[in-house]
């Protein structure tokens, strides 16, 4: 039997492309998607290579856009708002859009009053301009804890858009790890400082977490210059306050009770009263707030002889009593740093 030779005309090879073409457009979606994840793992590899060191601060603009941000949006399925504001304003009271029924930490029902007095005198304006303007806003949440003392980290946190820094940590004398760039600076009464000055640049904004009325009535008693009431307090907060009251923002409560229970999963009614601490709270509102969000300085020791800060010598020991679930946090820091969500700095457990 003999084979007849094939002839590719002009008329045979149409027909086997119109014969082709069907199956091409059906594989083309699954290529697609296998380019995808390719290009996803690689690109979370080169970041992580990068981890800590200045470059990767210049090259981090990139991430701001495209489809690897929508999708760790996507992935972390936290009811996160972009670019929500952020601070209490006067306008708030007016309740067109939003009216609070919690009290606080997590609401400002029946707080109305106080609050109002405090933000006739505070600035009402948001974030700066030179900062919310930027098409994309690289931002850095520096914790307290010991895990970032000598990293050499300084020259790195200044390089970000926003640095947030927390109650009264110290950067003078600690300037190499952990950078002299303050943007804000989150605190409540007990863990204020008496001269945010020292600590803190000219432009840093006092963002203030009331979690109690006592907090408010002791913010409004240093803007007034009014007698000062010390009950309620776990610790006497300062009783005389150098900050600059044209830098103080009051937190919108909305974040903390977001934190609490979208991001800690904390249930509505525990039997003992479990808040969140400022640093977590400040990584929730920085994913609000910013595309590009790295943190430092957070973890606890397992030791409770080991120093719990970068800074002086207290251990373990002070968070006896706290109303804080360290364990759940750290499982939730695990959460947003396997999602790519946030990016830690340093090494750590």
């Amino acid at each position: 039997m003999s084979l007849k030779r094939y002839v590719w005309t002009k008329s045979n090879v149409k027909m086997f492309l119109k014969a082709v073409k069907p199956w091409c457009l059906r594989l083309l979606p699954v290529l697609l998607f296998f380019i995808i994840i390719v290009t996803y793992y690689c690109t979370y590899a080169i970041l992580q290579s990068y981890t800590g060191t200045s470059k990767f601060v210049s090259n981090s603009k990139f991430l701001c856009s495209g489809w690897l941000t929508q999708k760790k949006w996507e992935s972390l399925n936290l009811n996160i708002l972009r670019r929500r504001q952020l601070f209490l304003k006067m306008d708030d009271f007016f309740w067109r859009e939003h009216h609070s029924m919690l009290t606080l930490p997590y609401g400002i029902k029946g707080s109305e009053a106080l609050l109002m007095k405090i933000l006739a005198i505070v600035a009402d304006h948001q974030i700066p301009a030179n900062i919310d303007n930027l098409e994309c806003k690289t931002c850095v949440v520096i914790g307290n804890g010991f895990a970032i003392k000598n990293t050499s980290l300084g020259s790195t946190i200044n390089k970000y858009d926003v640095v947030i820094r927390l109650n009264s940590a110290p950067v003078r004398g600690y300037e190499d790890d952990v950078g002299n760039k303050t943007t804000m600076r989150f605190f409540y009464p007990e863990s204020a400082s008496y001269d945010p000055r020292l600590n803190s640049e000219p432009g840093t904004l006092m963002v203030f977490v009331p979690f109690k009325q006592q907090d408010l009535r002791w913010l409004k008693e240093i803007l007034y210059n009014e007698k000062r009431v010390v009950k309620g307090f776990w610790k006497v907060p300062p009783q005389i306050w150098l900050g600059d009251a044209g830098k103080v923002r009051v937190l919108d409560p909305y974040f903390l009770h977001q934190t609490a229970y979208t991001l800690l999963q904390i249930p509505l009614k525990p039997k003992i009263p479990v808040h969140p601490t400022t640093g977590i709270l400040a990584v929730f509102v920085a994913l609000n707030y910013c595309d590009v969000v790295h943190v430092a300085g957070f973890g606890y020791p397992d030791s409770k002889m080991h120093p719990v800060h970068y800074y002086g010598s207290e251990t373990m020991k002070i968070m006896k009593n706290s109303y804080h679930d360290l364990s759940i946090e750290a499982q939730a820091l695990k959460r947003l740093e396997d999602s790519g969500a946030i990016l830690f700095l340093h090494p750590h457990l």
